[in-house]
């Protein structure tokens, strides 16, 4: 069976229909999203051939962390943050396609199925992470979005004074020097490109395809007239702000300036959407759904307004940022239906692999979907979990969450394996034993929450003193889980679990 896997960085789920039903997000997560219904109908027609997760989780965050879970099978916050893949990494293409740098004759010859990689997502080559192409049998790299340093050209563009001076300037200099319609803005050139990969291609057997699109991530500069669908002003406003910080917004935005922001990330999603039909448009003339698996998802969500907050980070991995999009079109049945059990990122590893005819290697955290996409009656994980390297841990069974804060000194911390934490800096002390200590590492100034998500899904109210029964019996879940896994050990230690 053919894979294609889709990741868009940063969706938000509540901005697609297949999870909004037509409703306006206010209506979806609560008031502090706008009255708008987001129109997404090609995510629209994907649910329709296939199966939405309603309960489907991010693992590790932010973005690379993401990734290596997908790429590994594993939870890579419990051991260490934002990196490349290591020698020792049983990384998915490598797993499908063989040992790399062979010829594609070679690789046929020895049964192995083709894979490739077609991304605008620059922090797949930037110092720091940079290595997550190297096991594709091809790869494509659209450049010049967010910080890529690509154009050097002494020109005048136009920039948001905001980002003068600062590394997403280089934004909006790419973009002026090769931006001529909408068929250059990068969610455009990926499906594109990926629809021209599959009419080349798709007759290879058990092709495995990986799109990852760095729409609707920040900037959000999508063309005016969708954000004119939900801000009638365009960008005629007093002062865009094409990347919300990650913070308290009523610090940095008044209420107005918020409206726009989200009316531009509303716009991206809406561009994202109208080119990933393009894709699905293929799939069609190539009749590629009778022998294709297709995935669909995101690497986590934003805070959007919510609990006050725009960007990612700053605090627990609230249902914002932690309940995700996932829809999967299997080619066996379950057209047009639904799922409860839970999905996380991890999954995709062991997936794929059965779909392409490979074993899955073992110490894998992540579990085979086929039972679940044949059988929705079928037993899967009880728990999800999420959580940033050395912050607080999140657990949840799809109605309660617990984001559980360390103890004070947040230790015992380390970080395990040869990398270093360049991207996003930890104090890290000498390698030895596999393992580098951790000092001075401070978590979100949140303390620990427990939240009824049936009741209140924008987890307004912490219960955690009010409901001292489903506490008690969520953190020795959490406890149970992080064992299970085969977590290390200080990480009971560090979130107080060990007694």
């Amino acid at each position: 069976m053919n894979s294609i896997v889709i990741v868009c960085d940063t969706l938000r789920r509540d901005h697609c229909g297949p999870y909004h039903h037509g409703r306006p997000l206010d209506r979806v997560t609560g008031d502090a999203q706008q009255p708008w219904v987001v129109p997404t109908p090609n995510m629209d027609r994907l649910a329709e051939k296939g199966i939405v997760f309603d309960h489907a989780y991010c693992g590790s965050t932010p973005c690379m962390p993401a990734r290596r879970d997908i790429y590994t099978g594993r939870y890579e916050f419990l051991e260490r943050g934002w990196g490349p893949l290591e020698e020792d990494d049983l990384d998915l293409p490598r797993q499908i396609s063989g040992p790399p740098n062979r010829s594609l004759t070679e690789q046929l010859r020895e049964g192995n199925p083709v894979s490739y990689f077609i991304t605008d997502h620059f922090h797949m080559w930037e110092q720091g992470a940079g290595n997550y192409h190297m096991g594709y049998t091809g790869f494509e790299f659209v450049r010049g979005h967010e910080a890529d340093a690509w154009r050097t050209d002494p020109v005048e563009f136009p920039c948001p004074d905001s980002e003068r001076g600062t590394k997403l300037e280089r934004h909006f200099r790419n973009v002026h020097l090769t931006r001529k319609s909408e068929a250059d803005y990068f969610a455009a050139q990926i499906f594109t490109k990926a629809a021209e990969w599959l009419e080349a291609n798709h007759t290879h057997d058990n092709f495995y395809l990986h799109l990852d699109c760095f729409d609707p991530h920040e900037p959000w500069d999508p063309p005016e007239e969708y954000v004119k669908m939900f801000d009638p002003r365009g960008y005629d406003v007093e002062r865009f702000i094409p990347q919300a910080p990650y913070d308290e917004w009523r610090k940095h935005m008044t209420e107005d300036q918020l409206k726009h922001v989200q009316a531009c990330y509303a716009a991206n999603v809406v561009l994202v959407d109208k080119w990933l039909g393009k894709l699905l448009d293929k799939m069609d003339e190539l009749d590629l759904w009778r022998n294709t698996m297709l995935i669909f998802t995101t690497d986590h969500g934003t805070y959007n307004g919510d609990l006050g907050r725009t960007g990612k980070l700053q605090t627990h991995q609230y249902d914002a940022v932690s309940h995700i999009p996932f829809i999967v079109a299997y080619p066996h049945g379950g057209q047009g239906t639904r799922r409860q059990q839970l999905a996380q990122l991890v999954d995709i590893y062991p997936t794929v692999l059965r779909a392409a005819g490979k074993r899955c290697p073992d110490d894998r955290h992540g579990l085979d979907l086929t039972p679940v996409l044949e059988n929705e009656h079928a037993r899967f994980r009880e728990y999800a979990i999420s959580g940033m390297f050395g912050k607080s841990v999140t657990i949840t069974d799809g109605r309660w969450a617990l984001h559980q804060s360390p103890v004070a000194d947040n230790q015992p911390l380390n970080w395990y394996g040869t990398c270093l934490a360049k991207f996003i800096p930890y104090d890290l002390g000498p390698y030895r034993d596999g393992r580098r200590e951790v000092f001075d590492c401070a978590s979100w100034p949140t303390p620990t929450w427990l939240s009824d998500k049936a009741d209140d899904p924008g987890e307004l109210v912490n219960l955690a003193d009010r409901e001292r029964g489903q506490l008690a019996k969520i953190r020795q879940a959490l406890k149970e889980t992080l064992t299970r896994l085969h977590a290390p050990s200080e990480q009971l230690e560090r979130l107080g679990l060990a007694d």
